[in-house]
């Protein structure tokens, strides 16, 4: 008896056969997909926002001599990172920020569990933190010069003023929603005050707390910069004043570049940090 071979057009659902190593359309698509899911469709937007800096200026599109080459501002950035320049003013930065982020963070943290755990604590503070928390910092800074002068204690002052109503406002949103049957089972055994924070409060307010430390990081960063420009003689902010005026663009464009990484680099960190920090409640949401 004679086998018929099935035809392999008809067995591969018509049409014509499939060459050896070509690649579906679908599979394409699959692929592209996939980069698009993933970290790499972000950097690939940056690199392609970079070369498009590089193109405008360089081929003449953006017709200004305050538009150099991104080419041009990497030279520079280079050059003023091994003399020393930019290190040393953005570590002026870090460091004002820094203190003044660590003042807020720390007030704001106890002002939170005050509101949380204290009526009185609550209708006391609550009014004035909804007051006080719209105003601009931008608009503080100026009658602060009377007070502080242009010193690192004004900058210091306004971050922390920036930072701990946020803090504040983030932990006592976490504290106030445990459910009270932990509290009153606390009572009900006698538990002193102290214990009842460390063991009921704040494991329950951390992510709270984890969520407004690091929205106040970023927050922290761009009011140093601010008053620095505003009403300082130090770090980056006034490093950028002095370069725009000086006409120094490449220099200006090469400390931005640098106050980006930097700025990234930290936030990078923070989450690190953070993930290590509340890995059980990343864990419990996920189940």
């Amino acid at each position: 008896m004679a086998m018929v071979l099935p035809n392999h057009a008809s067995a591969t659902g018509g049409g014509k056969p499939t060459r050896p190593g070509a690649v579906a359309p679908a599979a394409k698509r699959g692929l592209v997909a996939q980069i698009l899911d993933t970290r790499a469709s972000g950097i690939l937007l940056v690199i392609a926002l970079l070369l498009l800096w590089e193109a405008t200026a360089r081929f003449g599109w953006v017709q200004s001599q305050n538009w150099p080459p991104f080419s041009a501002v990497m030279v520079a950035l280079y050059r003023n990172i091994l003399s020393g320049e930019l290190l040393a003013v953005i570590g002026q930065t870090l460091w004002v920020t820094l203190r003044g982020y660590l003042l807020g963070c720390g007030l704001g943290i106890v002002i939170g569990f005050a509101i949380a755990m204290w009526r009185m604590a609550r209708l006391t503070l609550e009014p004035t933190i909804d007051i006080m928390r719209t105003i601009p910092t931008t608009a503080v800074i100026p009658p602060l010069i009377f007070v502080f002068g242009l010193g690192d204690p004004l900058k210091i002052f306004a971050v922390a003023f920036a930072v701990v109503f946020p803090m504040a406002l983030s932990t006592a949103s976490g504290a106030g929603a445990i459910d009270p049957i932990y509290t009153q089972v606390a009572r009900t055994f006698g538990l002193p005050r102290s214990y009842v924070l460390r063991r009921v409060y704040f494991p329950a307010a951390l992510p709270f707390i984890m969520a407004g430390l690091r929205t106040s990081l970023g927050l922290a960063l761009i009011v140093t910069v601010v008053s620095e420009m505003i009403a300082g003689n130090s770090g980056i902010g006034f490093y950028l004043f002095q370069t725009q005026y000086a006409m120094r663009v490449t220099d200006m464009y090469a400390a931005i570049i640098l106050l980006t990484i930097v700025a990234y680099l930290i936030n990078r960190l923070f989450l690190t940090w953070e993930g290590r920090v509340i890995h059980w409640a990343r864990t419990r949401e996920a189940t």
